[in-house]
């Protein structure tokens, strides 16, 4: 009778494992590399790019609005609307895309100012917008002022902005139109949007939406 200790003493070595050979390594990672760019980089995109044109044709075209057939801006990117006559977005931080100078509602390049709230720019710039928006909309200094009415988001590119904001608009834009107070309040509330989920942000108005409105008055 033979003993495990003999079993194992008369038992032949294992052979030495041999390393993989450095050309199948790279072989293998070069495979897996393109296996992935065609899967994350060109399959996936197209595929999510297929279902949501036909789920959300609007939404995946950009949300474009049309005028008499011609395109006059997004629902999702504000424009710069400066003339008295029309509702007038956040302020924007955004500049010309090859960065010479200020661009508001430049949607080539999107940005923020990127002041810390304690910064002395940020907060000279807040005030003189406060006097602004006072003066053009013939407010009292005892009237607040909203924030979103002086401060810039962080795209530069906000579609929308606050019922409080649009409703300080009403007598000028309703003197610049020669309409009546009420006929201007009337076309903002029609386009009035509530708190996402019932909880999240403020009540607010599309101003591309809100002009069109006033335009075709």
């Amino acid at each position: 009778m033979t003993t495990p200790n003999a079993n194992l003493q008369n038992s032949a070595p294992l052979p030495a494992e041999r390393p993989t050979p450095l050309p199948r390594l790279l072989l293998s990672a070069l495979l897996a590399a393109v296996l992935f760019m065609l899967v994350c980089g060109l399959a996936y995109p197209l595929l999510t790019t297929v279902v949501a044109g036909a789920a959300f044709p609007n939404q995946a075209g950009g949300s474009l609005v049309t005028r008499n057939g011609q395109v006059v801006g997004s629902a999702v990117l504000g424009q710069n609307f400066t003339a008295p006559r029309y509702l007038h977005g956040r302020p924007s931080m955004t500049s010309k895309t090859d960065g010479s100078g200020p661009e508001p509602y430049n949607a080539e390049n999107s940005g923020a100012s990127n002041w810390g709230p304690t910064n002395a720019k940020l907060q000279g710039a807040v005030q003189g917008r406060i006097a602004a928006f006072r003066q053009e909309n013939g407010l009292g200094a005892d009237v607040p002022v909203p924030i979103d009415a002086v401060t810039a988001s962080a795209s530069g590119l906000d579609p929308d902005v606050t019922l409080a904001t649009a409703l300080l608009q009403v007598n000028r834009i309703a003197q610049a139109r020669g309409m009546q107070p009420a006929g201007v309040e009337k076309v903002i509330r029609a386009h009035l949007k509530g708190r996402d989920l019932g909880l999240l942000g403020e009540p607010r108005v599309n101003v591309l939406a809100v002009n069109l409105s006033l335009d075709g008055q």
